[in-house]
């Protein structure tokens, strides 16, 4: 056997197929990043409740923020599963892996109900469309413009131009005053 032939056989195992899977990974994240966006542009064009123009940009920034959370939630699965199938291929039992990945999620789960809470309370406040970017609102002691309303943390900036960070399952209580009743 020549050194081509030995390179090849070499190339041909595990090299090739983490070389696949990482192109398959991207492929299928800008693929699936692509489908999200014209669909959630799709659906914040669509006008969906008559009526007057604030409500229209309000489902626009609903629909970028779910938009971004999906694409998010997509990124990572597909950085899981590239993941785990790389790690197979370099010859890891993967099978104690996903047990103790069981056992490790209960735990975390466990320890990490804050942030359990938060994100359904931000999906919540999303569904509900209790409050959206550009609102005026008063939340808690702060006083402000809604930034950025995110799954775990809405940001807030105040008159005096401090921005806050507050988690949304500790906001019990919202005044909305750019939405009317």
């Amino acid at each position: 056997m020549n050194a081509r032939q030995h390179l090849w056989a070499w190339f041909s195992g595990p090299p090739l197929h983490i070389l696949t899977i990482l192109v398959i990974a991207i492929v299928a994240q800008r693929l699936g990043s692509r489908a999200m966006t014209k669909t959630m542009n799709r659906l914040a064009s669509t006008d969906l409740i008559p009526g007057p123009g604030n409500i229209a940009a309000r489902q626009k920034e609903r629909a970028r923020t779910i938009g971004t959370v999906l694409t998010s939630t997509l990124n990572a699965g597909i950085l899981v599963i590239s993941l785990g199938m790389m790690l197979g291929e370099f010859g890891f039992n993967l099978g104690p892996l996903i047990a103790s990945a069981g056992v490790i999620g209960v735990a975390l789960g466990l320890g990490a109900q804050t942030i359990v809470r938060d994100v359904l309370s931000g999906l919540f406040m999303l569904v509900e469309d209790q409050y959206g970017v550009g609102d005026q609102v008063v939340i808690l002691d702060v006083n402000g413009v809604i930034e950025k309303v995110g799954l775990r943390i809405t940001t807030i900036r105040d008159s005096t131009g401090t921005l806050w960070y507050l988690r949304n399952g500790e906001i019990l209580k919202v005044g909305n005053q750019s939405q009317s009743g």
